[in-house]
């Protein structure tokens, strides 16, 4: 019978792990072309298509923007559930090579059916709801499923001996990943504002793009198959480790009280497993426990996507007079940011505090990167708060909202039942300052209201319904003041328009032409609905009235503002008064860099050395354990947002501020857990459990471990070393 290591040796000879061609004579494998390309065109993919969800979800599919950050959320956290899926797959079943390729045909089926999902004649509604949702589900089972393979398996091509080489590939696959996002990031938006189709916003392009990305992706990759070196499935750990606890835990529980005492809990499994592998489960559960608070980091971390862009659709995102940001582009300073801070923090930050003899260790950088995060939503809070100053809140049941326009040629004074509003004479053409409340006592009212003009009293009859605005119109006839009641639109524009309508106080209709949305007001005080138009400058627009064309300047029509223009004059001359309803965005989006830098350099002390220590706590055939345990993480993290959003209830302001707070907890929590921790050396195993059965404690425990580790071996009898598979997905799991 052969050995294993000859019959390791024949595999070699046979060819399954021949060496693959050079690059220009270096020790780069020409297989990790392709793989760096289908990274960065998949990264690129699934990066734009996220970027411009939340807005999608609004605008498109036309759901609150609650609802549109559970969804954004619930889709976040399946592309972190599903990695565990694909891990399995491919160590278990598949091999990384065909799960990759496999799972990459869902997501360019995710891709094409969003996509399709996003032209408005495609069915109605809920057929543009139920393509979404199925397409964002194979993303997530495509992105998530290939996620702990590409890495590991472009490590895989490199031989033993290139150890310089593969850390240098590491960076090189980094870099492609950034590439993809920030582009992505910066052009999907445009496609999405810039490029109209089917009468609004381009989402079907905006997902498009992406899809034939992820096309190119796959040819990509495939095309390299030829050269690729690829290794059969080599049993997945994270099935060994399951079955391992919950043996111990089957045991424990038909223990009975004559038994002998174990340890721990995990020693029940002792009958079957080695003591080897039982003392590394104990090493990886000692870090996952330190997990258990690490989820509220990555709910704070995925809110850029969803509430941050959505504060930015609330804010001034014009850079003088000729660039303008999207809300959505806004996303890409995160990915910027990272490509700087990483050095910065590396060759400098580091080395200071070193040189201040401050003992900063893995687990106290991880507390310090959480209080940057909580710090980055105390930030977000101040701007929520200056952004809502712009906002006219919907008013709550049993209430209404009115403003008064006094279009007479003098002063009014307007007297409501039962109230002391509008105590104050109203000016003819008067800027009405801000909303009043009304109050209803129920779903709709019906209000006599008495209108004074020079000592003449007047009644004003109008009914009003709960939680809407109103503009009461007040104006003069031959008989004395008439009054005219409006509905009005406060809400501001997710997609960061103005909106605009016309009151036109002259004896002839009028028609207007604002950019490329016409307006008709009728003669005599007739009011035109609500339009959204673009945010700029409006000079010599187009006007006519009877048979004269007219030439007319609206001036800046500003983000997110609603104006009324009052169209004023006799027959041949049209002069214009226009009223700010609903204030414009004043709030710059540059008030947003500073949480951007703050949630970034959160990342780095959070994320990349949250994943530094555990690869150094774990034993090298468990660091895949614990790189699912980390993705897991995050997508619980994403499970807590989707909970906020959906049952708080809170002002944003509030919830911001809650999210600070709840991370500020947290942190307290785990440094308590962290002072309790010991560091260990992983390398310590081997002196405590020797390879030599003569220093094994009998010959039962010998032959538990040879079974073990002879059940790791594929069919034919060959065992696949982990330690190189584990580093290559550990760097997956940091920057992926």
């Amino acid at each position: 019978m052969e050995t294993r290591k000859e019959h390791e040796l024949k595999i070699h000879e046979n060819g399954k792990t021949s060496k693959s061609p050079k690059l220009c004579g270096t020790n780069y494998p020409v297989s990790i072309s392709f793989i760096v390309v289908n990274e960065f065109c998949e990264r690129f993919s699934y990066y734009g298509m996220k970027a411009v969800l939340t807005l999608y979800f609004i605008n498109y599919l036309h759901w609150d923007p609650n609802l549109s950050t559970a969804v954004y959320h619930a889709f976040s956290s399946l592309c972190y559930f599903t990695p565990v899926l694909g891990a399995l797959i491919a160590d278990s079943w598949l091999g990384k090579f065909k799960t990759i390729v496999y799972l990459s045909v869902v997501y360019v089926l995710g891709h094409i059916v969003k996509s399709v999902g996003a032209i408005p004649s495609v069915g109605d509604s809920t057929i543009h709801i139920v393509l979404s949702m199925v397409g964002l589900i194979l993303i997530a089972f495509g992105t998530g499923g290939i996620k702990p393979c590409v890495a590991a398996f472009g490590g895989d091509q490199f031989d033993e001996e290139h150890t310089n080489e593969r850390r240098k590939f590491f960076s090189i696959f980094y870099m492609s990943i950034n590439g993809g996002s920030v582009l992505s990031t910066l052009i999907t938006p445009i496609l999405r504002g810039d490029v109209q189709c089917f009468g609004g916003d381009c989402y079907a392009l905006a997902f498009g793009v992406p899809a034939i990305l992820m096309v190119v992706a796959l040819v990509v990759f495939i095309s390299g198959s030829g050269m690729y070196k690829k290794s059969p499935p080599e049993g997945n750990i994270l099935l060994d480790v399951c079955k391992c606890m919950g043996l111990a835990i089957k045991n424990r529980w038909k223990s009975s009280k004559y038994d002998p005492k174990k340890k721990h809990w995990l020693d029940w499994a002792e009958d079957k497993y080695p003591r080897r592998l039982i003392h590394e489960i104990k090493m990886v559960l000692r870090v996952l426990v330190l997990y258990i608070p690490l989820p509220m980091f990555w709910a704070l971390f995925d809110q850029q996507g969803s509430r941050w862009t959505l504060q930015a659709t609330r804010m001034n995102m014009a850079f003088g007079s000729t660039f303008v940001l999207k809300p959505d582009q806004m996303q890409m300073l995160n990915a910027l940011l990272i490509l700087v801070f990483v050095p910065i923090f590396d060759m400098v930050v580091y080395p200071l505090i070193g040189l201040c003899r401050i003992n900063l260790t893995p687990l106290k950088k991880m507390a310090v990167g959480m209080i940057f995060a909580a710090l980055a939503f105390g930030s977000a809070t101040l701007v929520e708060v200056n952004v809502t100053k712009t906002v006219v809140e919907t008013a709550p049941q049993g209430q209404c909202l009115l403003q008064v326009y006094n279009l007479a040629v003098s002063d009014v004074k307007l007297n409501i039942p039962g109230s002391n509003l509008f105590s104050q004479p109203i000016k003819s053409y008067e800027d009405p300052p801000a909303y009043q409340h009304i109050q209803l006592g129920g779903h709709n009212k019906t209000i006599n209201m008495a209108v004074t003009q020079n000592e003449i009293l007047y009644q004003c009859v109008q009914t009003f319904t709960e939680q809407k605005a109103y503009t009461l119109v007040l104006h003069s006839n031959g008989s004395g003041i008439v009054c005219k009641l409006a509905t009005d639109n406060i809400h501001k524009s997710e997609k960061m328009e103005a909106y605009l309508r016309f009151i036109n106080t002259r004896s002839e209709a009028v028609n207007i032409t604002v950019g490329a949305v016409d307006f008709y007001v009728p003669a005599d005080y007739g009011i035109s609905p609500h339009n959204s138009v673009e945010r700029k400058e409006y000079t010599n627009d187009k006007c006519t009235s009877g048979s004269q064309d007219f030439l007319i300047t609206l001036g800046l029509l500003d983000f997110g503002a609603s104006y009324t223009v009052i169209l004023k004059g006799h027959p041949g001359e049209i002069i214009l008064q226009k009223m700010e309803d609903v204030k414009a965005n004043n709030v710059h989006i540059a008030w947003q860099i500073p949480q951007y830098v703050l949630i970034t350099a959160g990342e780095v002390m959070f994320s990349i050395t949250g994943l530094e220590f555990s690869y150094s706590q774990a034993p090298a055939n468990m660091k895949s354990v614990l790189q699912a345990g980390w993705l897991l993480t995050v997508a619980f993290g994403n499970v807590i947002v989707l909970i906020v959003a959906e049952g708080a209830g809170l002002d944003q302001w509030m919830e911001f501020l809650l999210f600070a707070g709840l991370l500020v907890a947290v942190c307290i929590i785990f440094s308590i857990m962290a002072y309790f921790y010991t560091y260990v050396d992983p390398d310590e195993l081997d002196k405590l459990f020797p390879d030599k059965a003569a220093n094994d404690d009998d010959e039962d425990n010998l032959k538990k471990n040879q079974k073990y580790h002879m059940d790791q071996t594929d069919n034919s009898g060959t065992r696949i070393s982990r330690n190189k598979t584990t580093l290559l997905k550990y760097f997956m799991a940091k920057y992926i």
